[in-house]
């Protein structure tokens, strides 16, 4: 269940942008603004995984393999099990405003059952339908 936005006020964001949610993931999440860059998604959908913004995440991932509604579940029960602490973006590659594509590497400190672990990963990501205008959209990891 996401935690919304409601009552989180000038709570931090938490992709460590150091900006309140409300001024730096929040709208993204909602649909009141779309990513300019492909690190700005990352970072948003980071913060959608800590926030249990399930929607989002399906929304800027799209899997023609998968069913959204199990899709949908897994996420969910994911969301349930993890318990995010920490995002450290580690480079940038391309995926500023005027570019199709766009990697990111990052480190992301999580927790599931009990036991801390870090998610290292370079992420791919693409405007969708290749076009200028289209959207970011994460494609999966690099390596």
């Amino acid at each position: 269940m996401a935690l919304g936005f409601a009552n989180c006020g000038d709570r931090p964001c938490p992709c460590g942008s150091g900006d309140s949610l409300l001024q730096c993931c929040g709208p993204l999440h909602r649909g009141r603004l779309k990513a300019e860059t492909a690190e700005q998604l990352m970072r948003s959908r980071y913060s959608a995984y800590a926030l249990s913004e399930v929607d989002y995440l399906i929304a800027t991932h799209p899997d023609a393999a998968s069913a959204a509604a199990e899709r949908r579940r897994e996420l969910r029960a994911s969301c349930r099990q993890t318990r995010w602490h920490g995002l450290t973006v580690l480079a940038s590659e391309a995926g500023r405003q005027d570019d199709l594509e766009g990697s990111v590497r990052f480190e992301a400190v999580f927790s599931a059952s009990g036991e801390r672990h870090v998610l290292k990963e370079h992420s791919l990501f693409r405007r969708r339908d290749g076009q200028a205008t289209g959207e970011w959209l994460y494609v999966g990891p690099l390596d």
